[in-house]
Formats: structure tokens, sequence, C-alpha cells
């Protein structure tokens, strides 16, 4: 009875608990979620693309009252639905990126105002006219209090890299059991001990490339 954003959730948290689980380093402080900032949200993130599988959703998706599997129909619809206005809310993210990363760049004092310090942040990603006398920097609490300092990029980089690691399974197979193996040995179990860099290599031979988040959006054939 669980609606479909409930599941991706789960999807998400479970991701995070199995990174937490199978750790197997020494101590606490490298362990599951105890890694560098940009790299704590692909074991979470990658578990999401399991939601929009045919092949999954069959399985799991079933009618409370007769188990009948969830329609083709409808699974075609998730799926597209995930890529509504994905352009502008690519944008939108780096906007916010780009602000954060403009706010903990100041090396002196500003002579201007916090709106105009944001707008010349975000001017490379601005689709819409201004808006006279809003900020959002004024209510941005994850850059300030929310442990995101200078890290807000974090959430799209953790769209290209789980992106690029779940196109392994799709690959290999979305159940395939050498590719799981192979993502808990390299990923899962390392925590920190190592550089994110090095470990995602040793996953997928080769640094992450953004085209398969390009194509998961819709925004690439």
């Amino acid at each position: 009875m669980l609606t479909y954003n409930e599941v991706t959730t789960f999807l998400h948290e479970f991701g995070h608990a199995l990174h937490g689980m199978l750790s197997e380093v020494t101590y606490e402080s490298q362990a599951g979620t105890s890694v560098y900032r940009d790299f704590v949200e692909l074991p979470s993130q990658i578990m999401e693309n399991w939601a929009q599988e045919k092949g999954w959703l069959e399985q799991v998706a079933l009618h409370y009252q007769t188990g009948e599997a969830m329609p083709e129909a409808l699974i075609e619809k998730i799926i597209e639905a995930d890529k509504f206005q994905s352009g502008y809310l690519t944008v939108r993210q780096l906007s916010f990126g780009f602000n954060d990363m403009a706010w903990h760049s100041i090396t002196e004092p500003i002579a201007i105002s916090p709106g105009e310090f944001e707008k010349q942040a975000m001017a490379r990603t601005e689709l819409f006219p201004e808006v006279e006398g809003s900020s959002m920097s004024t209510a941005f609490g994850h850059i300030f209090d929310g442990g995101y300092a200078a890290g807000y990029y974090s959430y799209k980089w953790a769209e290209v890299l789980d992106a690029d690691a779940y196109a392994a399974f799709k690959e290999n197979g979305i159940f395939d059991k050498a590719t799981a193996e192979k993502f808990r040995e390299t990923i899962l179990s390392k925590g920190g001990t190592r550089h994110p860099m090095e470990l995602y290599i040793d996953f997928r031979g080769a640094e992450p490339s953004v085209e398969p988040l390009l194509v998961r959006s819709g925004l690439v054939k």
C-alpha cells in the first residue's frame, strides 16, 4: 500500500543501510556514510533505479487484492513522468551549486547586497525574469547550517555517479549477481578507506561519464 514516492524513498534509505551494514573497515569513522560528501549518495541513489525497471516492478508492485502485476502502460507512465521538466530541474540544481560555491569562495567583504551577489552567481543558469525583492540565499539553510557549505554540487554529482554505476547493471543484467558482488566489494565494503575515485574505478573500470545521466533524464537519446 506504499506510494511510488515511498517506494523510491525506501530504496534510497535501504542503500544507505547497506553501505553501513556491509562495511568491512576497522574504524567507525570510515564506515558507511562516513565518506566524502560528494560520494555519500552513490549507494543510496543507485538503488532508486530499480524502481523504474519493469522486471523489478513485476515482482514487487503487485495489486494488494488480486496479486496482479503492475500494467506495463503504467510502468511506462512512471518512467516518462520522471523525465518531466528534467532540463529545467538540471539547470536549477546547477544554479544552486554555483550560488553555494560563490558564497564560500569569498575572500574579502562584498560591497553589494545578498540579492545582487546571488544574481551574479546564478546568471549563467537563469531562465526566467527576475522577481524583484526575492533572494533564495537568505533561506538557503543547506549551505549555511546544513553541512553542505561549498558542497551543494554533490547532489548533481551523485546523480552522475549513480547513473553511470547503474549502467553496469543495465549492461550485465539488473539482477546480475557478479555485478552486485563487485559493487559490494569495491564500494560498499570499503567505506572511506580509499579515495572515492579509486574505489569507483575499481568497480566501473573507468571514471564516471555524464552520458548515462543525460540518457536517463531524457536529455539525449
